[in-house]
């Protein structure tokens, strides 16, 4: 494990260690949403391991490798929150959208249509497009919505930091599913046929702005607007952190 000089062979423990890397990746990947890559994980978490053995100073073993466990772990649970970039301003915006959203399917009992929607937020249809456009890579997760805690622990740190594996966690998981499809099947037919051709058929924004008949910045428009709606469904009647409740 030491080169001829007494320092560690960094090349030859990277080699030894690298499973321990995957091995964590696959469990996180787990109960990560499909559109995270497994090799976004283990890139991040090479580095942990790499920044581990930079650290360690007591010598390598089992204890080095619960150590470098935390390292890796902690790569990519950091690796995950950088990739939520969509600027704070934005979405407190886009959260006002889907206030809107909530409140006017509640008065109408139905989507509500842009025009509605840019009424009610005191903007004129165009701002609104714009503001839309502007949320290209709105999510319908983010690693806010899960924070619980008066010490502000996340999501993140709460189900993927441990390397058990708990039941329950999956059991939540597969029930946010459920509240997802449910929402997906509520949207007006344009827009679900929108996810259907983005998410299920993998085409991108051009392609289906070509089967659509619209330009690729409205089909981007609309995701956003669908992705606010599909927010307003799982999360707004629940604080953050809180398990989304079937509308009836």
């Amino acid at each position: 494990m030491y080169t001829a000089d007494g320092h560690f062979d960094r090349e030859q423990l990277v080699q030894q260690y690298a499973p321990l890397v995957k091995r964590i990746a696959h469990h996180l990947m787990a109960r990560l949403p499909a559109n995270v890559q497994l090799e976004d994980l283990v890139q991040n978490g090479m580095i942990g391991l790499l920044d581990a053995l930079a650290r360690y100073e007591e010598g390598l073993g089992a204890q080095f490798e619960t150590y470098a466990s935390q390292r890796v772990r902690g790569a990519m649970l950091d690796g995950l929150r950088e990739n939520d970039w969509l600027p704070r301003s934005l979405r407190r915006e886009m959260r006002r959208v889907e206030n809107s959203l909530q409140q006017l399917e509640q008065q109408h009992g139905r989507p509500p249509s842009e025009g509605e929607l840019a009424e009610n937020l005191g903007m004129s249809l165009g701002d609104y497009q714009k503001l839309l456009q502007e949320a290209r890579g709105h999510r319908i997760l983010y690693l806010d919505d899960f924070t619980t805690g008066e010490e502000g622990e996340d999501f993140l740190a709460r189900n993927l930091g441990s390397s058990d594996d708990d039941p329950i966690v999956r059991l939540e998981d597969k029930n946010l599913r459920q509240h997802l499809v449910r929402a997906i099947e509520a949207l007006p037919e344009r827009e679900k046929l929108l996810m259907a051709l983005y998410y299920e058929e993998e085409l991108n924004l051009k392609e289906i702005g070509e089967i659509m008949g619209v330009s690729e910045s409205r089909v981007c428009q609309l995701h956003s607007q669908a992705v606010s709606r599909i927010r307003s469904r799982l999360f707004g009647n629940e604080e953050h952190g809180k398990k989304p409740k079937e509308r009836k």
